[in-house]
């Protein structure tokens, strides 16, 4: 009996351990699809580079991937930066699962097959959309209603660009044009667009959709001349005020304002973002860069971070994310947590007359005095108007250095 036992135990230990194993990712090109609604689906690409390392593509972006586990049956592919992650079940070569952002408690059907296409190609194009486009979303909407600036390059049936808003862009957009209907997509490990629409030679009438959780009409018609409002102007100090006042933690729980020694006597950026926001990963990353070629030059950048996960240890651990993944080396202090709301942070910053943007950068001279405020952020997919912005700001933080 006592052998019999033995042996028993033996097998069941052997067959613990052997297991069935878990498929791993395969080095092949796959097209993706997130589930917008029942009947629509966001596409956009990866190119897998081993089990452990992946890049998505939006049109010139790639997002290099290198956080991947496999756990239980799935495979867990965590987006760099931001909070979300794709969860997965790998059979015969093609993916299922969700892509999941936790901390606002959403999710989207993902599905993956081996497939060098984004969108499939039909009809030739009746049309080229390339150049600028007046655009207005939810424009019968007076409470939602907002401005944009189409721009686009078509090459054949190839259409890429994005759109321009007051408070930034939405990055990198790649699609195809079949027939009269257009088709968009990015996904960059945080938000996932989809535009889709009806073209004629000088009008654009579509669908914008935001994930599973919005979703609004737009319209667009052909404007070589059109441009938004100067993105200096749309935020101020209220009357009275001269300056910015503000104090919050940094990482070790220290209370940091723009009165500690650090900051006197230098020329001084205050960054308002979150670290769930791609318009602000973009500004951050510039700002990384141009921060570490020009600190010792009486300068400073200080952010200000407005979290939406509900607890303060996290909305740090994202923090702490975001400046091992972009090489921020100057102060991210923790604004608010619980909510990205802007109306509350209005309450943390009374001095402007809003916040109307994630990000937004105010620059304060050498006395403390603040001399402009810029409203969102023109990052690369914006193409040339990225170079002027650069431009701009090089000139203007070297002109306010020399004073």
């Amino acid at each position: 009996m006592k052998s019999f036992t033995l042996i028993l135990l033996t097998l069941l230990a052997f067959s613990c351990k052997k297991g069935k194993e878990i498929d791993l990712l395969e080095t092949e090109t796959f097209r993706a699809e997130l589930k917008v609604n029942d009947s629509t689906s966001l596409p956009f690409n990866f190119e897998v580079l081993s089990e452990n390392k992946l890049n998505i593509f939006n049109a010139e972006e790639v997002i290099e991937v290198d956080d991947i586990e496999y756990k239980n049956d799935s495979v867990y592919i965590n987006m760099p930066v931001f909070d979300g992650f794709i969860v997965a079940k790998i059979n015969e070569g093609k993916l299922n699962g969700y892509f999941k952002t936790p901390g606002l408690n959403r999710q989207m059907i993902f599905m993956a097959e081996k497939n060098t296409t984004r969108f499939d190609k039909g009809l030739k194009a009746n049309f080229n959309i390339s150049g600028n486009w007046e655009t207005v979303f939810s424009p019968d909407s007076e409470a939602d209603k907002y401005i944009a600036k189409g721009i686009f390059k078509q090459n054949g049936s190839k259409v890429t660009g994005t759109f321009r808003t007051t408070t930034g862009d939405y990055r990198f957009l790649e699609g195809v044009l079949n027939g009269n209907q257009l088709k968009l997509s990015t996904f960059d490990g945080a938000h996932a667009f989809l535009f889709t629409a009806t073209v004629t030679d000088s009008t654009l009438n579509g669908m914008f959709y935001s994930g599973t959780h919005w979703e609004e009409l737009f319209t667009a018609k052909r404007n070589e001349t059109f441009e938004l409002p100067d993105a200096n102007e749309l935020t101020f100090l209220k009357e009275g005020y001269g300056t910015v006042e503000f104090s919050f933690p940094d990482e070790n729980g220290n209370l940091v304002s723009l009165s500690d020694e650090r900051f006197k006597n230098k020329v001084v950026l205050v960054q308002i973002m979150g670290t769930w926001c791609p318009n602000c990963l973009d500004e951050s990353k510039y700002f990384a860069e141009f921060y570490k070629n020009n600190k010792n030059k009486d300068f400073e950048i200080i952010a200000l971070a407005f979290e939406y996960v509900k607890i303060k240890e996290a909305a740090f651990k994202n923090i702490e994310r975001l400046k091992a993944r972009t090489g921020i080396s100057y102060p991210v202090l923790l604004a608010q947590f619980g909510s990205k709301s802007k109306e509350e942070a209005n309450h943390k910053l009374p001095m402007l007359n809003h916040v109307l943007s994630y990000p937004t950068t105010i620059f304060i001279d050498k006395t403390g005095t603040v001399r402009k405020i810029h409203t969102g952020f023109n990052g690369p997919a914006t193409g040339e108007k990225f170079t002027e912005f650069k431009t701009e700001f090089e000139s203007f933080v070297n002109e306010l250095s020399s004073e």
